[in-house]
């Protein structure tokens, strides 16, 4: 490919990616303690807050992925940027319990709350789950650098590509820590969203597409069961079926904003509660965007290739279509394809760093500070923070090479999401227990977390081996357990454990843990406002299925209920920010006309 490259598209992408490092290494120069190290002083303003998250939270594998799989199953793929339920839930009850304690993770947090032990817990299972995504960013990066380099004088291997990827991020991570993340993740953000606006208005703009809303009539005019622009998918789909994403999706997003570290460790560095909210919520923002421009984006590519290529366009890996988008429909000579390469290479360095941070931070303070050298002080902790930040990008490396090959496989980024779910189920319900029941003691919750995983691996056997051979069952959930299903089944257990264990054998022995985390939340007003909410949805419901309109008539109509629900909410919301309430409710509204437009 970079044979391919016009002088302007080489300037325009080694100038956009040095960038990254520059400001990184610029911020470096400044003398670190560990709080500024770890959470950049506590003093990230709202803004960056949300171009920290969002870049965190999208990555390359996410950019490709997400167009990949709107090529080959369709719009359905919005669903994981549809996340306001959790972060209404981060912003309006965890966000204040966590940065009044001003603590640097979540795991100090649950030794707060229940003991040490749930909070080694946590440290090592987010090592883990931060292990597989790092390795998913390596290896995805990789192989687009891969072509990116390729049939040029500087093409790579897959393990050189791996070694620049690790080698560009340490170069501003290590030394400036999280300071230079929030700074450099917001570059990353404008630039994956000029990449991803760009191929996406090519894409839309071909003479076969005619734009969003040909898009839309195209797809119309295909029979139902193939037509793509559909939100909602079988419940025996075995991929995005429909009671799952309402189940087990639903608390994979509640985890991702409310008790991950990589995510928010964001939140708690921010300068005021209410930088926090508003960044977070911008952020739900951005998440919006993606639908309308990758996977829509990937709609268009299928019925663009299937056009020009004919028969050849359904044996193709769908995972190969945003590059193949790259080299089809942007217009050569002007820089673009350097712009739109800059945006996929900042997409894998805004997780990898990130995420290796978060790792540190554990690994650091929860291990290293706690039970290695507890008078360690900031130059020690400082230093093997740096230190481990190297054995995280190496470890990852390894992996990578051990595990994937540089052939890519249809739909990379749902098995990525699959691994990741059997470890976050049980660490969910030491959160939500935690600062929601008073009784729930710390050996349930330890165990819950521990056999979270055990529950995800016994359901997935028995399902697969004995319920999904029924054809009753198959007919309504699918022969095998879709990973979804698996995490709300996960999630049931695993909260029975921890409550039948705290009501018999482990009662609660830790009252002041709770009075600490405990949030000002008034549990019958969540009740009535929840129920209230539903009962809106449920009157819009029943006049697409019972009175015969069509979801797109009443779109709007939902989200503007929607949105009259918050304003009333805002006569209650004495101590939260009224300006964040009503962006919330602009967020779920907007959210809410999605789910109803392309139902």
């Amino acid at each position: 490919m970079l044979a391919q490259l016009e002088t302007i598209d080489l300037v325009v992408l080694i100038v956009m990616l040095l960038i990254m490092p520059t400001a990184g290494v610029i911020v470096a120069l400044r003398k670190k303690t560990a709080e500024q190290y770890f959470l950049a002083g506590r003093n990230i303003r709202w803004w960056t807050v949300a171009g920290s998250v969002f870049g965190t939270n999208i990555s390359s594998f996410h950019l490709i992925g997400m167009l990949g799989i709107g090529y080959s199953i369709g719009f359905v793929q919005a669903h994981y940027e549809l996340v306001f339920p959790a972060i209404l839930l981060l912003c309006f009850v965890f966000l204040a319990s966590y940065r009044r304690l001003e603590v640097f993770t979540l795991s100090q947090y649950l030794e707060i709350r229940y003991n040490e032990a749930s909070r080694l817990i946590y440290t090592i299972l987010l090592v883990l789950i931060i292990l597989v995504q790092l390795v998913g960013a390596f290896y995805v990066g990789s192989i687009t650098l891969q072509w990116l380099l390729g049939g040029g004088s500087f093409e790579i291997s897959y393990l050189t590509g791996l070694l620049l990827i690790g080698a560009v991020t340490c170069s501003y991570t290590i030394w400036a820590g999280m300071e230079s993340i929030v700074i450099t993740d917001t570059i990353q953000t404008i630039m994956m969203l000029m990449a991803g606006f760009a191929v996406a208005y090519f894409t839309l703009s071909q003479p076969e597409i005619g734009g969003f809303f040909g898009l839309l009539d195209l797809d119309a005019a295909q029979p139902r069961e193939v037509q793509k622009m559909h939100l909602y998918l079988p419940s025996n789909h075995p991929n995005l079926p429909w009671t799952g994403i309402f189940t087990g999706l639903m608390l994979q997003h509640c985890f991702n904003f409310s008790t991950n570290q990589f995510i928010v460790q964001r939140v708690l560095a921010a300068d005021s509660d209410d930088d926090a909210r508003k960044g977070v919520i911008a952020s739900g923002f951005l998440k919006l965007t993606i639908p309308f421009f990758s996977i829509s984006a990937g709609v268009a590519a299928y019925y663009l290739f299937t056009a020009r290529f004919g028969a050849d366009a359904t044996n193709f890996n769908s995972d190969n279509a945003f590059l193949k988008l790259v080299e089809t429909v942007i217009p050569q000579g002007v820089g673009l394809t350097g712009m739109i390469l800059a945006g996929l290479t900042a997409a894998t360095f805004s997780s990898v760093d990130s995420m290796m941070n978060a790792a540190t931070t554990l690994l650091t303070l929860d291990v290293y500070k706690k039970y290695i050298t507890p008078e360690a002080n900031d130059r020690q902790i400082v230093r093997f923070g740096r230190l481990t930040i190297v054995v995280m990008v190496l470890v990852s490396i390894g992996i990578a090479l051990w595990t994937y090959t540089p052939d890519r496989t249809n739909n990379f980024m749902l098995k990525v999401s699959s691994q990741l779910s059997y470890f976050t189920p049980g660490i969910m319900v030491a959160f939500f227990f935690g600062i929601l029941w008073r009784r729930a003691s710390a050996p349930a919750a330890v165990l819950a977390m521990v056999l979270g995983p055990v529950f995800g691996v016994l359901s997935e056997f028995v399902y697969n081996n004995y319920l999904g051979i029924d054809p009753t069952i198959a007919a309504l959930f699918g022969v095998k357990l879709n990973f979804m299903h698996r995490v709300f089944l996960t999630f049931v257990l695993s909260s029975a454990t921890l409550t039948g264990l705290s009501l018999s054998l482990y009662p609660n022995k830790n009252e002041e843990g709770f009075e600490r985390l405990k949030v000002d939340v008034n549990a019958s007003q969540v009740a009535r406002t929840v129920g209230l909410f539903l009962a809106v949805q449920a009157v819009f419901v029943g006049l697409v299925f019972i009175g015969g309109l069509s979801p797109q008539s009443v779109a709007l109509w939902a989200g503007l209920a929607t949105f009259g629900l918050f304003v009333l909410a805002i006569k209650r919301a004495d101590s939260i920010d009224r300006q964040a309430v009503i962006w919330a409710g602009g967020l779920t509204a907007a959210s809410v006309g999605v789910l109803y437009y392309f139902a």
